[in-house]
């Protein structure tokens, strides 16, 4: 396992953090709380010493599953977590204001609830759920933050970028606040390339990517003939034509890369990795299966230049989340 340093934090996370959406049982079909803790077991036999959870994944199941598994270990293993707005249902964007979205009580009422879950002192990073570039200098959340760092309960503040929208945290990255962000980040979504990792550089603000392997779609194990749970998050997101949509681009990486579709997921990740911007990748992992596979990906090799500006050409603008 090799290991980068997470921007002005100072940390040295492992290239390959741990997702836990899917481990919350919330939006994802077969969750199994054994299997889970295998596998973060796994992970930290492997060296992994980052995982990213928060407190609305499971209503706060995903979280007591980190921290139980987290406290059994000798072992140094950074957690992060995520508050969510309080206006759950309000979009983050123009007109929506901080202070509906963050409020100071709430959101150290929001941390101290996942304290408690996860049964630790300090949380690594708190991020928040959502953000908008309207929000720097707005509101009173910064004090909450400057407070929960005074007093201990967290180390480190970042925030979980919005679907697809990486430039919407460019002020915030600029204003010196922050010292991470997650982002979203494949060879189908480029678009932080554009702006955003650029920034972080320029700040020295940690970055953290999500769904590298686009939910599925960029493992080749995504086709036509697929079927999901209908309670499973993919059903939804890999709606309609979409399966044979994704299939179809990711036979064609492959084919463009010159491997066999079974080794793609592997590409995937390394693509991610490629950027020097990138601390870590936090793919969602349910098996120990899973596990081994993208921890072996952790080497500190990322692909050949040349491989990386071949895939260019698949850069694939939509949102499935919203779409």
């Amino acid at each position: 396992m090799q290991y980068r340093t997470l921007g002005k934090t100072g940390l040295r996370v492992s290239e390959i953090g741990y997702g836990t959406w899917g481990i919350g049982k919330t939006g994802w079909a077969g969750a199994n709380d054994e299997q889970s803790i295998r596998g973060l077991n796994t992970a930290i036999d492997l060296g992994l010493n980052f995982i990213d959870t928060a407190l609305r994944y499971g209503n706060g199941h995903s979280e007591r599953l980190v921290g139980q598994v987290v406290r059994a270990r000798r072992e140094t293993v950074y957690v992060a977590t995520k508050a969510p707005p309080k206006n759950l249902g309000g979009p983050a964007g123009q007109g929506n204001a901080a202070e509906d979205a963050f409020p100071k009580d709430f959101l150290i009422e929001a941390t101290e609830q996942s304290l408690r879950n996860l049964g630790l002192e300090t949380i690594d990073i708190l991020q928040f759920h959502r953000w908008s570039n309207d929000w720097v200098g707005q509101g009173d959340w910064l004090e909450a933050i400057q407070q929960l760092k005074q007093q201990g309960k967290i180390r480190f503040f970042g925030v979980s970028i919005n679907d697809h929208q990486p430039d919407s945290a460019l002020r915030l990255v600029e204003s010196g606040v922050v010292d991470t962000v997650q982002v979203i980040y494949n060879i189908f979504d480029q678009s932080p390339e554009d702006q955003l990792f650029s920034a972080c550089r320029e700040h020295n603000v940690g970055v953290i990517v999500r769904v590298p392997l686009d939910e599925g779609g960029l493992t080749g194990k995504v086709t036509p003939e697929t079927v999901f749970a209908a309670d499973d998050f993919q059903n939804r997101y890999f709606r309609g034509d979409r399966k044979r949509e994704v299939y179809d681009r990711a036979r064609r990486i492959a084919e463009d890369l010159a491997i066999p579709l079974d080794q793609l997921p592997e590409a995937a990740l390394r693509y991610t990795l490629s950027d020097p911007a990138v601390s870590t990748i936090i793919p969602g992992m349910r098996s120990v299966h899973h596990v081994a596979a993208n921890c072996a990906v952790a080497d500190g090799k990322g692909l050949p230049p040349e491989q990386v500006q071949r895939l260019k050409v698949h850069r694939w603008v939509r949102n499935f989340y919203s779409d």
